[in-house]
């Protein structure tokens, strides 16, 4: 496997949401041998590298990222053998291997919990308190759960722990230092099983103030810097590049930029652009900002459509409000998909031309719209419980993958397989499958691996500089050296591309030297 300096800093990298994957034993589930099974789809798709989120022992009160054993995997996707041989066999592919940590909370199932409910020191590890009242009846704070409802849970002995998300997900103190050694540990465990990298969740919300009411009291307290310094010291003790990736959302630029310095995070994702509409001044100022506010700490910007969390881009795009937000995400919004799949055909050839590491979450080379008829008996994602059922939830990004086959479950498991997939695929998917899509030149897959295969063999893309060209209203137009030049038209009408010597790659048919709209086009230029 290639260890070529800062690969991280122009890396394609895939989210890989195991349970949607692949299904290797016919449970309905997916899984590591699943995973294993298809790593050829990814080796041909050309990507850099496989982030895979949680895999841990889990109840999974929240898809796993409630982890009762961080040094282990869940029975559901496999062994820790199944994970050491993923690891192995992906470094054979050339692809290297992120895996996803969860430092600001765990399970109500981990020991340290259990031992703490039982009312030993383990206690000090996580929030506890009294409650207020007469009697403690009442929770400590006002604070609201993420998801929903009182952020505190009250235990037999009338205290009250902190969650941060479900109740199922008690927040560690990061002020203890058993927690920190403790996380340090864990680190080491999985950067010595070869992993290359670790995605940290909620990343800018483990460290609180102890008053511990409202947001301001857990989002991006100065004292996480800390933590990822200590990490950073770790992982750059290890050979071939091992990097940190943050999800960190935060509205200040500049606060977020903070994480990025030369001895925290490696990279962080730039949620900026996956929430931004389909309009040209608002992702040209979306990219400006972006770029500027990653100079500073010389960190490559990262670039990312959707993931397990958001509303795939298909449907978003395909809606007169094109943006994302949590707040804004309700079913029953009309999408028109097959304009939503033409952007998003766009998109891509936008996010892999600029500079830095794109993200490509599965299924979204695949050219997959969010399922947003899952009957409600079937839904899991506790936002969809907690919420009384006024926020859809994250299960319609989360619907496993369609490989083959006119029918569900279209390859996900093998055949003859009893179980139906945990989460059901759309019919209409048949015209979606890996499958379908191979050998024909129209579609969203073989647009994407051609995109990856233009990308690795230019040296213009990846990590580097660009420099807006001149472009007529509602047009995106940039380039970057040597030679490779991006249009994209946003706008109502057909536009002149501008002056190039050979077109690499279009989103579209192009109408001679015009491009449609919504379209993007890859250009040799002069």
């Amino acid at each position: 496997m290639s260890t070529a300096d800062n690969w991280w800093r122009g890396a394609v990298i895939y989210q890989v949401y195991p349970r949607s994957f692949a299904d290797g034993n016919g449970d309905g589930i997916g899984d590591l041998s699943g995973v294993r099974a298809r790593l050829p789809h990814l080796v041909e798709l050309g990507v850099d590298a496989v982030w895979l989120s949680p895999w841990y022992p889990s109840p999974m009160a929240d898809a796993g990222y409630d982890v009762a054993d961080f040094r282990d995997i869940d029975p559901v996707f496999g062994t820790l053998a199944d994970a050491e041989a993923l690891i192995e066999e992906a470094h054979a592919a050339g692809i290297r291997v992120i895996i996803d940590l969860v430092p600001n909370h765990c399970s109500t199932e981990h020991s340290w919990f259990r031992a703490a409910l039982a009312g030993g020191e383990e206690r000090e590890r996580f929030w506890f308190r009294p409650g207020r009242g007469p009697d403690g009846a009442e929770p400590p704070t006002d604070l609201r759960s993420i998801f929903g409802g009182p952020a505190w849970t009250r235990v037999d002995d009338g205290q009250w722990y902190l969650h941060l998300f479900a109740p199922e997900q008690p927040d560690f103190n990061w002020d203890h230092p058993a927690v920190r050694a403790e996380f340090e540990d864990i680190l080491r465990f999985w950067l010595d099983r070869g992993v290359d990298g670790i995605r940290i969740d909620s990343a800018a919300v483990p460290v609180k103030d102890p008053v511990l009411d409202g947001p301001d009291a857990y989002t991006d307290q100065d004292g996480v810097h800390e933590i990822y310094r200590a990490w950073r010291r770790i992982s750059d003790g290890y050979p071939g590049q091992r990097i940190l990736i943050g999800e960190v959302w935060l509205p200040d630029r500049q606060r977020f930029a903070n994480y990025l310095r030369a001895d925290e995070l490696h990279t962080a994702f730039n949620f900026d652009f996956l929430c931004c509409p389909w309009e040209a001044a608002a992702l040209r100022d979306c990219v400006d900002e972006t770029l500027r506010a990653h100079a500073p700490v010389g960190a490559p910007a990262t670039w990312v459509l959707s993931n397990h969390d958001v509303t795939r881009h298909v449907t978003r795009y395909g809606r007169t409000d094109s943006s994302f937000s949590f707040a804004g995400k309700r079913e029953g919004i009309e999408a028109d998909l097959e304009l939503g799949g033409v952007r998003a055909r766009a998109a891509a050839l936008l996010t892999l031309a600029l500079p830095g590491a794109a993200y490509v979450y599965q299924g979204e080379e695949l050219g997959l719209w969010e399922v947003e008829d899952i009957p409600y008996e079937l839904r899991q994602d506790p936002m969809w419980h907690r919420s009384g059922h006024t926020d859809p939830g994250r299960d319609g990004c989360r619907v496993p993958l369609p490989w083959s086959g006119m029918e569900p479950p279209f390859g996900f498991s093998p055949v003859g397989a009893s179980a139906a997939p945990w989460l059901p695929q759309p019919p209409d998917w048949k015209d979606r499958t890996v499958q379908a899509q191979s050998g024909d030149p129209y579609s969203m897959l073989e647009l994407y691996r051609a995109a990856v295969r233009i990308r690795r063999a230019e040296p213009a893309l990846g990590d580097g500089d660009m420099r807006w060209l001149p472009a007529p209203d509602g047009v995106l137009s940039f380039a970057r050296e040597p030679g490779f030049g991006c249009v994209l038209n946003l706008s109502a009408a057909a536009v002149p591309l501008p002056a190039h010597d050979a077109v690499l790659l279009a989103s579209g048919p192009l109408d001679g030297g015009v491009l449609p709209p919504d379209t993007a086009a890859w250009l040799r230029i002069s």
